[in-house]
């Protein structure tokens, strides 16, 4: 018996994006630990280095490489997963990636030293690569067009609510065993470590219960199925439903154009009909990199700390920004269908940049440079005190404000739309893979550049969001409240430039228009012409219960 709530579907299927979020935190709530850094420790303090109580952890380069290595999994996980998904379907996808999140999660718990450790990241980073591709497209092909939006933006919620989760658990487990290099104990960081199977265990098996993509089913010429899909999803359990009939036929049309390009290769992306939305989906993808956000998010401690915050009173600090990224994430909920996707965009990036280059001209101007780092930790190679540094708190609280609610949950919505169903999966798994390998880098980029360009790391993310403005303005059109196929007709509109399609500043939200349709309201000529096309005249079917697909 599979589930046809569509936000039950939803919920479930966008556990996977909070396994990302556990990631971050069972990593960013640590750093500061010293449990993880003497256990880890390569000096210059602390065992067996000196006797001092406090260790200086990994190298900083080391650090960003165990940061980054879950980054490069997840580049090589989403790669994988367009071919995997397309072969076994969206849900057989997202059940192997829980899988290898599993194994990931063993062996960093069981981590005997820093090798073992980045190797789990990597095969945990596998995981997320898969889930972060293939969920947007589950989620977007399966749901109603006027909630899209909504609910392909849930997965960002999701992240957001696994950061906080993981974050309150590893601030919990800190207070297991002593604070100094002689009575710290292990279980601090292995525990949280080990406590993140719990969600994809739970997936897994969630995942048995949900209907399989109807785009994915037509493609296999299941069309029985996806009608059953469909009906149940969108109809309610009526397959004689107009939208369930006029959506079905869309879906036909657009599968028997796509019956002449059956081989579908990454190299299609590149041709010259395709390249600009391939283009429009990897940028969306690197610039939601470029923001500087998992930036914030990995290293947030080290800025904390470089506001006079340590200890707890550091991780309680960082912890507010966790709640005021689920927070902020809900107007996007609510509203990311009525706003659009290139208003969320274009306003987002504008109030990063501010945050930004504000941050650089406080660190600039009021910051005093700490040879060899705060309390030794070279990251955090400069120090402010007083209205300052409340001021660089209240900065990068803001510049976390203006992101949840704009590009975190556009990225993820945005890619899935662009694509027409042929080659959708490889499509968003190709651009996912552009956000990890950037997300690589920058881990890898940020711990040398807090010690070496010091306040210059901000202004190099200020200029990141200008440029955004300017590239999101002129090449990314609305695709809010069209189904997946208007989309596809909108990049193959003749009226403007070829392969192009409609100018972008030219294009506007659908929204109302679709959710007449989805309340039955189709023009009746489209309902005769589907029937005449189906060869079906009376067009009556028995309801559809809730059958697996």
């Amino acid at each position: 018996m599979a589930v046809g709530n569509i936000y039950f579907i939803a919920a479930v299927a966008i556990v996977g994006g909070g396994l990302f979020g556990f990631d971050i935190s069972s990593m960013s709530a640590i750093l500061s630990e010293n449990s993880y850094k003497c256990y880890f420790n390569q000096g210059p303090e602390g065992p067996p280095f000196t006797v001092n109580p406090n260790c200086s952890g990994p190298r900083s380069l080391v650090q960003g490489g165990i940061t980054a290595a879950m980054a490069g999994g997840s580049w090589l996980g989403a790669l994988v997963s367009g071919v995997l998904s397309d072969r076994l379907g969206r849900k057989s996808s997202i059940m192997i990636g829980c899988i290898f999140w599993i194994i990931g999660s063993i062996l960093i718990c069981a981590s005997q030293d820093i090798a073992m450790l980045i190797v789990g990241r990597i095969v945990n980073g596998f995981c997320v690569g898969i889930e972060s591709a293939q969920v947007p497209v589950y989620v977007s092909e399966i749901a109603p067009p006027s909630k899209r939006g909504r609910l392909v933006g849930a997965q960002q919620w999701a992240i957001t609510w696994g950061i906080l989760i993981m974050f309150y658990v590893s601030y919990g487990c800190s207070f297991i065993g002593g604070g100094s290099s002689t009575d710290y104990n292990p279980a601090a960081f292995r525990v949280p470590w080990a406590l993140q199977m719990i969600p994809a265990i739970c997936l897994f098996f969630a995942m048995m219960w949900l209907p399989e993509s109807p785009r994915w089913l037509a493609r296999q010429d299941r069309w029985e199925d996806c009608h059953r899909v469909l009906a149940l999803v969108h109809g309610h359990g009526d397959p004689n439903s107009p939208f369930v009939a006029l959506e079905l036929q869309d879906i036909k049309d657009m599968c028997e154009f796509e019956r002449r390009h059956k081989d579908v290769t990454y190299l299609e992306l590149f041709k010259p009909n395709m390249i600009n939305r391939t283009h429009i989906g990897i940028f969306m993808q690197i610039w939601s990199q470029m923001t500087g956000m998992n930036v914030m998010m990995y290293y947030i401690s080290y800025v904390f700390g470089m506001a006079g915050y340590s200890g707890n009173a550091n991780l309680l600090a960082s912890s507010i920004q966790y709640v005021i990224n689920v927070v902020m994430t809900i107007p996007a909920l609510i509203w990311i269908d009525v706003w659009g996707r290139r208003p969320a965009l274009l306003i987002g990036a504008v109030f990063m940049a501010i945050w930004m280059y504000a941050n650089a001209g406080l660190m600039a101007t009021y910051g005093v440079i700490v040879p060899g780092g705060v309390d030794g930790v070279a990251e955090e190679s400069m120090k402010l005190s007083g209205a300052s540094a409340k001021a660089l708190i209240a900065c990068t609280y803001l510049f976390v404000a203006s992101y949840a609610p704009t590009w975190g949950p556009v990225s993820w919505i945005y890619p899935p739309e662009l694509y027409p169903l042929r080659v959708r999966g490889k499509a968003v798994a190709l651009a996912t893979s552009f956000n990890w390998a950037f997300n690589l880098a920058l881990g890898l980029f940020t711990p040398p550049a807090f010690v070496n360009i010091m306040w210059r790391t901000y202004i190099i993310f200020g200029v990141f969001c200008t440029a955004m403005f300017i590239h999101v303005f002129f090449f990314f059109p609305e695709t809010a409240g069209k189904t997946l196929e208007e989309t596809e007709a909108m990049f193959e509109d003749p009226n403007g430039p070829k392969y192009m399609g409609t100018l972008p500043w030219k294009t506007h939200v659908q929204t109302s228009h679709i959710v007449q349709l989805e309340k039955g309201n189709v023009d009746p000529e489209k309902m005769a012409q589907f029937r005449h096309d189906s060869g079906d005249e009376s067009g009556q079917q028995e309801p559809i219960v809730a059958e697996t697909a």
